[in-house]
């Protein structure tokens, strides 16, 4: 582990700024938002709660605690890692080492499966709905959250994920519409739903080792690895979407960098689905919205 030390005289201010400047010559990418959450996680202390005792002389047991987070960091553990949540879709989410961090970029897949199902009707109508490859359940949450009288199912092929996913909906109290199953996507699903909705993996086998090393060395493979050309999962899901969306459904997949046209045209290949691409707020296309063809 990397040692990092505080003066003894570090107010929680100079802590902070300390974290900064250490964060900063690491070449982190947000020195200042990680020093304020780390110091604050340390001390126990909201962005307020910081504020008003900024000039507060740290104790010994503080700095310690202080270094040993701002060690890890720099050891480039992810921040929502060290302090055990991510924020997703509004929605606090405990994440451990048996799920992927949810990303920003991933809400796309929230808001284009939300506009698909408004264009068909009212958010409060009953709906069935399934995330496959749940993980900490964010994409099964945030749609829960939205839809009132919604049932979801998730699944994943690793029960420490699942574990968590039902604790964050237990902590939303959402865990009364709420299942989720141990399998391969959607291998114990049967029937047609309203919406389906997937961040599968899409890292290329060659590329994990090129990652971050936020991701590479924190996020689990089996989260990360689709294969030798990063299209595996999207060949078992485009092979299953014509039965689990069946003439009324929709699926939305998250895509990775510049993989929207060669799942596209997974999907495509499936007669007779339509299938349309969504930008995130990069402008890159980040999800694909999956229906059955018009006039089908």
């Amino acid at each position: 582990m990397i040692v990092t030390r505080l003066d003894s005289s570090v107010s929680i201010a100079g802590a902070r700024r300390a974290l900064a400047r250490m964060f900063a010559a690491a070449g982190l990418d947000t020195p200042a938002l990680d020093a304020r959450v780390l110091v604050g996680h340390a001390l126990g202390l909201d962005h307020a709660g910081l504020t008003a005792a900024a000039e507060r002389v740290l104790d010994p047991a503080e700095r310690e605690r202080i270094a040993a987070v701002a060690s890890r960091r720099l050891a480039r553990e992810p921040v929502s890692r060290i302090v055990g949540m991510k924020e997703f879709w509004g929605l606090p989410l405990r994440v451990n080492p048996a799920v992927l961090v949810p990303r920003p970029e991933t809400e796309t897949v929230v808001a284009t499966a939300l506009a698909a199902l408004d264009r068909d009707g009212d958010r409060a109508r009953p709906l069935r709905i399934a995330d496959l490859g749940t993980g900490s359940g964010a994409l099964l949450l945030a749609l829960l959250s939205e839809l009132p009288n919604a049932f979801a199912i998730g699944t994943d092929l690793s029960t420490a994920a699942l574990a968590l996913a039902r604790d964050n909906a237990r902590q939303l109290g959402l865990a009364a519409r709420a299942v989720f199953v141990a399998c391969d996507f959607a291998a114990a699903l049967a029937g047609a739903l309203d919406l389906i909705v997937a961040n599968p993996p899409y890292v290329t086998s060659a590329e994990l080792a090129q990652l971050a090393p936020e991701v590479r060395d924190h996020d689990p493979s089996l989260a990360l690895d689709g294969g030798p050309d990063g299209l595996r999962a999207y060949r078992a899901l485009a092979a299953d979407a014509p039965r689990l969306i069946g003439a009324t459904g929709h699926m939305v997949v998250e895509v990775g960098a510049g993989q929207a046209d060669a799942v596209a045209s997974l999907f495509a290949g499936q007669q007779p689905l339509d299938v349309t691409a969504a930008r995130d707020l990069a402008g890159m296309s980040r999800a694909l919205h999956i229906r059955p063809a018009l006039g089908a």
